[in-house]
Formats: C-alpha cells, sequence, structure tokens
C-alpha cells in the first residue's frame, strides 16, 4: 500500500540521513521513479523533504522533524528487534512487511534510547544459518507472489486452488479450504482440508495459487498447535516409516535428530550416551542416515538394519584393504 510506503520512506530518511533515489528504490523495493513521484507527494502534503544536488546528494528531511509513533518501552522494542534481525524475513514471505516494521520500531523508541537499542540487538542472534557442527539445510524457496495470495487466502478465510506438485506426481490443481500456515526447521506447510479431508501441502511445491471469492469450510476457531501435532502423529502412523532404536553419543544428537522423520522417546544411560526412538522414512532412509554418524551411533534395532549397515562396513573394509 503507498500510505505504508510513504511511512517508511520517511522513516527511513530519519533514521539514516541522506539517501539517494536508487538507494530508496532498493530498500523499498520499487523504481527509482515510483520513489521521486513519493517525494513529490510527501513535499505536497507538508512533509519537509528536500533534495541536495552533488555527486554525494540525495534527498533529506530537515533535522528537527519527528514522526509520531509511540507506545513501545526499551524491552519491548528490544524483543521486536531481536526477533527482526533473525531470520523472519524468511518466514512466509513478509520480508518487506518486517524491514518496514523494524523501522517503525526502532522510531518509536525515544532518542536516548534509540541507538543503545539497536545495538543490543544486533548482540543477540537467533536462529543463525550456521553452527558450531553442521550446516542447515536451505530453506525452500517459495515464489513470492504465490506466498502473498496463500497468505491473503488464509486469514480472509477463501478458498484457494492451488497447482501443486506432489512428491513423484506430476503437478495437478486441487481446490483446498485453507486452515493455516506452519513453518518448522526453515519448511513452510499450508494446513488444509479437501473434500472434508485433512490435508497438508508444502509450500515449496506450490507452483501457483489463486484466491477464490468463496468462504473457506472451516470452523471460526482454531488451534493449530493440536492440528499440527494430530497431523504429525497421523503421518508417522501411516505405513512405511521404518521405527528404529538407537544409542548416540551425546554430541552427535542434534546431527541424528535433524535427519530423522521423529524423535518418539528419549532417555539418557550411565555411559553419558541417549537412548532415542526415532522414526525415518524407510530403511533406505534410515540407512543413509545413520551411515553418516559411523562409530557413534549403535543401532540396536531393526536387526535388519544393523544387518545393512554390517554389510555396508564389510564391503568398505573390502575395498581398502587389497593391496594396490
Amino acid at each position: 500500500m503507498r500510505a505504508d510506503r510513504l511511512i517508511s520512506l520517511v522513516l527511513l530518511l530519519r533514521q539514516r540521513g541522506r539517501m539517494t533515489a536508487a538507494a530508496l528504490a532498493r530498500e523499498l523495493e520499487v523504481s527509482t521513479r515510483t520513489v521521486l513521484r513519493d517525494i513529490e507527494a510527501l513535499s505536497a502534503a507538508g512533509v519537509p523533504v528536500y533534495a541536495e544536488r552533488g555527486r554525494r546528494g540525495g534527498f533529506a528531511l530537515l533535522p528537527d522533524f519527528r514522526t509520531d509513533l509511540t507506545g513501545l518501552n526499551h524491552d519491548e522494542a528490544l524483543a521486536l528487534l531481536v526477533a527482526g534481525f533473525g531470520r523472519g524475513d524468511q518466514v512466509f514471505g513478509l520480508g518487506s512487511a518486517l524491514a518496514s516494521a523494524m523501522r517503525k520500531v526502532v522510531d518509536a523508541l525515544p532518542e536516548s534510547h534509540r541507538a543503545a537499542a539497536s545495538d543490543a540487538a544486533r548482540r543477540m542472534l537467533v536462529d543463525p544459518e550456521t553452527d558450531l557442527l553442521s550446516r542447515r539445510p536451505g530453506t525452500e524457496a517459495v515464489p513470492g507472489t504465490t506466498m502473498v495470495v496463500v497468505r491473503r487466502a488464509v486469514l480472509a478465510g477463501h478458498r484457494l486452488r492451488i497447482h501443486y506438485a506432489a512428491t513423484d506426481q506430476a503437478p495437478r490443481w486441487r481446490t483446498v479450504d485453507p486452515i493455516g500456515l506452519v513453518t518448522v526447521r526453515d519448511r513452510g506447510y499450508l494446513l488444509a482440508t479437501r473434500a472434508g479431508a485433512d490435508r497438508t501441502y508444502r509450500l515449496s511445491r506450490m507452483l501457483t495459487a489463486e484466491e477464490l471469492p468463496e468462504p473457506a469450510r472451516r470452523p471460526d476457531k482454531v488451534d493449530l498447535d493440536r492440528i499440527w501435532r494430530e497431523r504429525c502423529a497421523q503421518f508417522l502412523s501411516d505405513g512405511g516409516h521404518l521405527a528404529v532404536s538407537v544409542r548416540v553419543v551425546l554430541a552427535r544428537r542434534e546431527d541424528l535428530v535433524r535427519t530423522a522423520l521423529a524423535v518418539r522417546a528419549e532417555e539418557p544411560e550411565a555411559d553419558g550416551r541417549l537412548r532415542l526412538e526415532v522414526t525415518f522414512q524407510d530403511a533406505r532412509h534410515a540407512e543413509w542416515a545413520l551411515w553418516q554418524l559411523a562409530a557413534d551411533v549403535d543401532v540396536l534395532a531393526p536387526r535388519s538394519l544393523r544387518a545393512a549397515l554390517r554389510d555396508r562396513a564389510a564391503a568398505i573394509v573390502s575395498r581398502y584393504s587389497r593391496s594396490t
């Protein structure tokens, strides 16, 4: 919306000082022509924007101009800033809205607290892309236009028509009643029903989406946390998944959990290892994931998986024990 963009433009100039039209266009994700039109509109409305010409020129506000955005105390603003400096721009396609909100949060603070809060937020990192042991899988990409349509339909309570590519299937159109959106480990899902049956769709597999005018057939109130737990339980109870019992060294627990579909039980053992009951997609998935952990994991059951890992290890030993 243009009103939001005009506010964001003013806040950018307040917080960063003089900026060129090109720099403003990049921040606001619009063309330089749009920025120039917005500058003219602000000037006509009485906002003191002026242009400085020359190689280091640009647009700026008169020094004493201030917007009226209040209501946040220091800790509330700090909490929002910490969240905003994390990976929130990758959640449900809200990157532009998040950037705009962060500018408003900073501007809402008293002058004496503004710099301190921004500096404090930069000293707190939430959920970074890399950790001490490994690099997490990349966030699944969802086309921005598709995400906007899906999000709008969920919030408006309208039905959706999605062009969806299920695993090992050709893409086809489906009409669904959206319930809500969930993000888990940087993967986004749409919880919905289709013809009255529960359905869960991976957002990254949506090729395109259309919001329909008719209202979605769904309850007025929703408990997404409960629905997600129920659907996870149903998914894991479906045929084809493999339950595995393992003992793993504490330092490799996260590596194991990251590759498994779910952890069904967990308890420490006297020697410092952990005993876990985990679920994998199938035997092939389990063999691949547990092979990565080498001697740091001991598969207790099923016997077929133990045999598969033993045979793979024996083949490696045989290959590298031959004289060259």
